[in-house]
C-alpha cells in the first residue's frame, strides 16, 4: 500500500504540476489565437443562443438517437458544478491567498474556447452505439480524427483513465461529502445516508442516459439557482465589504513578497498556481469529462452544443466560484487558520445571513445536490468509457453500472484518503490524451467555426 501512495504521489506531483499547468495555459491562449478570441469575439452571441434560448423549443428537442441539447447541457453541467465550487474555492484561497480567484478568472477565459474545442470535435467524430444513441468524446475524435496506431493507444488510455476516475472523484467522494455533511449539520448516520444514497442512485443510472438526462434536466438548474440566491444574498449583505475584497483580490494576485529561501515572486507564483489548478477543478476545461455529454445530443450543430460548452467555464467559474470566493473573503475568516476546505465556506455563510446556523444548512443543502448531480453526470462518463473499451458490450456495460452504484453507499461509509488520491491523478492523466488530440484537431475546431459563422452571413 505504501508504495501504491509514493507512486502515485510522484504521478500526481507530475500531472497537476506547474509544467501541466502551463500546458493547459499555452493550449487555450493558443485555441484562443486560432479561433480569433472567440471567447471574446462572439460573447453575446453565446449568451443568446445558450442561457437566452434555454426556453427555445429546439433547445429541449430529443430524437430517437440522443437526449435533448438542453439536457446534454446539464448533465455535462451535473458534473462539473461538484463541491469544488464551494470547498475547492475555500481551499485555493486559503493555500494561494486571495489573489487565487484573479487567476482562476483568467483560466476560466482560457478554458472557454478549450472547452468549446473539446466539444466540437466530440460533436464532429462522434457515432451511434448498439441502441443507435449518440456517443462520443475524446476516446473518439483522438481515434477517428488523428488516426493511426498511436492514436489508438492514446484513446484507449483516456478511456482507462477516465472510467477509474469516475469510480473515485464522480462517485465515492461525492457520496462521502454528502455523508460528512448530513452527519455535521444533521447528525445523519453515514449508513442511513449511504443506503438512501444507493437507491436514489441506482433508480437513476440503472435507466442509462436518457434517464439520467431527464433528472438532470430538472436537478441542475435548481440546485444552480438555489446556490447563487444564497450566495448573492450573503454579498448583498457584506455590500460594505465588496470594494476591499476585490482590491484584496488584485492586489494580491500580483504580490512579488518573497518566500522561503528569499525566492522573489513567490507570492505570485503561488496564487497563480492554486488559482488556475482549482479553477480547472470547477470547469474541468481540458479534462475532456464534459464532451462525453455533450456528444449524446441530438443537435447537428458543433458550434452551437460548443457555445454550450463556453457558458460552462464562464458560469461555473466566473459566476459560481467568484460568489463563494467574495462570500469567503468578505467574513475576514481565511485569515484565521481557523477553519479550512467546506468548514471555512460554511463558517463564512453563517457570518454573512442575518440567521443564526442558516448558512451552513444553506451550504449543506448545496454540497449534498452539487455531489449529488456529480455522481449522475460522471455515471455516464464511464458508461461511455467503458463501452469504448469493450467494443459496445451491453453486459460490460451493466457490470459497471452495479459496481458505481455499490461505490456510491462504499463512499459514504469508507474513509477515502487514497481512493480520492488515485482518482485526482486518473484526472490529471486525462488530460495528457486529450491536450494531444485537440491540438492535433485544432484546424477541424477552426474550419468547423468558420464554415458556421459564414452561413449565418450568407
Amino acid at each position: 500500500m505504501e508504495i501504491i501512495e509514493k507512486v502515485n504521489a510522484a504521478v500526481n506531483g507530475v500531472v497537476w504540476g506547474p509544467i501541466m499547468l502551463a500546458l493547459l495555459i499555452l493550449m487555450g491562449l493558443f485555441l484562443s489565437g486560432a479561433t480569433k478570441f472567440l471567447q471574446f469575439r462572439k460573447f453575446f452571441y453565446m449568451v443568446k443562443n445558450t442561457i437566452g434560448s434555454v426556453f427555445s423549443k429546439n433547445q429541449h428537442e430529443k430524437t430517437a438517437s440522443g437526449v435533448s441539447p438542453f439536457q446534454a447541457v446539464a448533465t455535462a453541467m451535473a458534473g462539473t458544478i461538484g463541491t469544488g465550487s464551494i470547498a475547492g474555492v475555500a481551499t485555493a484561497i486559503v493555500s494561494g491567498g486571495p489573489g487565487a480567484i484573479f487567476w482562476m478568472w483568467i483560466s476560466a477565459l482560457l478554458g472557454m474556447v478549450t472547452k468549446y474545442a473539446e466539444i466540437v470535435l466530440s460533436l464532429r467524430y462522434r457515432e451511434k452505439n448498439a441502441k443507435g444513441e449518440w456517443v462520443g468524446g475524446p476516446m473518439y475524435y483522438i481515434s477517428k480524427g488523428l488516426g493511426g496506431k498511436f492514436s489508438k493507444v492514446l484513446a484507449v488510455l483516456f478511456a482507462i483513465f477516465a472510467m477509474l476516475a469516475c469510480l473515485g472523484t464522480g462517485n465515492a467522494t461525492q457520496s462521502n461529502s454528502i455523508a460528512i455533511a448530513l452527519e455535521s449539520t444533521f447528525n445523519v448516520s453515514p449508513w442511513i445516508t449511504g443506503i438512501v444514497l444507493t437507491v436514489i442512485a441506482a433508480c437513476v443510472i440503472l435507466g442509462g442516459v436518457r434517464r439520467i438526462a431527464s433528472v438532470n434536466e430538472k436537478l441542475v438548474p435548481f440546485m444552480a439557482v438555489f446556490y447563487v440566491l444564497c450566495a448573492v444574498l450573503a454579498v448583498i449583505l457584506s455590500y460594505d465589504k465588496i470594494p476591499a475584497t476585490f482590491a484584496l483580490i488584485f492586489r494580491e494576485a500580483f504580490n512579488f513578497r518573497a518566500g522561503v529561501g528569499g525566492v522573489a515572486g513567490y507570492g505570485i507564483m503561488t496564487a497563480m498556481h492554486y488559482g488556475f489548478s482549482r479553477g480547472v477543478f470547477s470547469n474541468e476545461a481540458g479534462l475532456g469529462s464534459a464532451p462525453i455529454a455533450h456528444a449524446a445530443s441530438s443537435t447537428n450543430s458543433p458550434v452551437k452544443q460548443g457555445l454550450w460548452g463556453m457558458f460552462e467555464v464562464f458560469f461555473t467559474t466566473i459566476i459560481i466560484c467568484t460568489l463563494s470566493g467574495i462570500v469567503v473573503l468578505s467574513s475576514g475568516l481565511w485569515s484565521t487558520g481557523e477553519f479550512k476546505g467546506s468548514a471555512l465556506s460554511i463558517a463564512a455563510f453563517d457570518s454573512a445571513l442575518p440567521v443564526s446556523g442558516i448558512g451552513s444548512i444553506g451550504v449543506t443543502i448545496a454540497t449534498i445536490f452539487f455531489a449529488l448531480s456529480t455522481i449522475l453526470g460522471w455515471a455516464y462518463y464511464g458508461e461511455v468509457s467503458v463501452q469504448y473499451l469493450t467494443k459496445k458490450s451491453n453486459v460490460a456495460v451493466w457490470v459497471y453500472r452495479v459496481i458505481y452504484v455499490a461505490m456510491v453507499f462504499v463512499g459514504t461509509i469508507g474513509n477515502l484518503d487514497l481512493i480520492w488520491s488515485i482518482s485526482e491523478t486518473m484526472n490529471g492523466l486525462m488530460i495528457i490524451p486529450n491536450m494531444i488530440g485537440i491540438i492535433g484537431l485544432y484546424k477541424v475546431v477552426v474550419s468547423v467555426t468558420k464554415e458556421h459563422f459564414s452561413s449565418l452571413q450568407k
